[in-house]
């Protein structure tokens, strides 16, 4: 039972859970999408939401409030002129939590932190995939014009 537990510890002392919590919510706003463990994706969720909704609203102090705990400043304009305005008519529920099952090595569940209005590229899939397939070698047209001309001769030949 979570009963008068403020925040889940995630067994870290306080230095190492606030550059957890920086690291995954500069993750989670420059892929949009992140694979986590369910009890890490719960707790960033909280903080992400919270500087969602710092980012519909574009002021300075905003930004600096922000800043404090995005550190890369790319992050910072991504969240205040592109993820910020996408959420502007939500009132909340930013991201969503998707559970994935349990991990290989040790059986934690896992899960995906997502904006909920991620949209999985297909187009960018296809392309990766078309990438890695390299084209079907050509023949040289030599070959074919040598081959034309020695059958040539050898039906003048007879």
């Amino acid at each position: 039972m979570k009963h008068k537990n403020g925040f889940n510890p995630l067994s870290r002392n306080a230095s190492h859970r606030r550059a957890l919590h920086r690291n995954m919510v500069t993750s989670l706003f420059k892929y949009e999408r992140i694979t986590t463990t369910k009890a890490k994706a719960l707790e960033v969720r909280r903080t992400a939401e919270k500087l969602i909704t710092r980012a519909k609203v574009d002021t300075v102090h905003n930004r600096r409030q922000a800043a404090r705990l995005v550190l890369d400043e790319k992050i910072v304009a991504k969240l205040f002129t592109d993820i910020g305005p996408r959420m502007k008519d939500r009132n909340g529920g930013y991201t969503r939590v998707l559970k994935l099952g349990q991990r290989q090595g040790d059986a934690a569940e896992m899960a995906v932190l997502e904006l909920v209005d991620y949209k999985f590229d297909e187009d960018k899939s296809e392309k990766k995939a078309e990438k890695g397939k390299k084209p079907a070698a050509k023949k040289p047209v030599a070959n074919k014009k040598a081959k034309k001309e020695t059958s040539d001769n050898t039906s003048a030949d007879a």
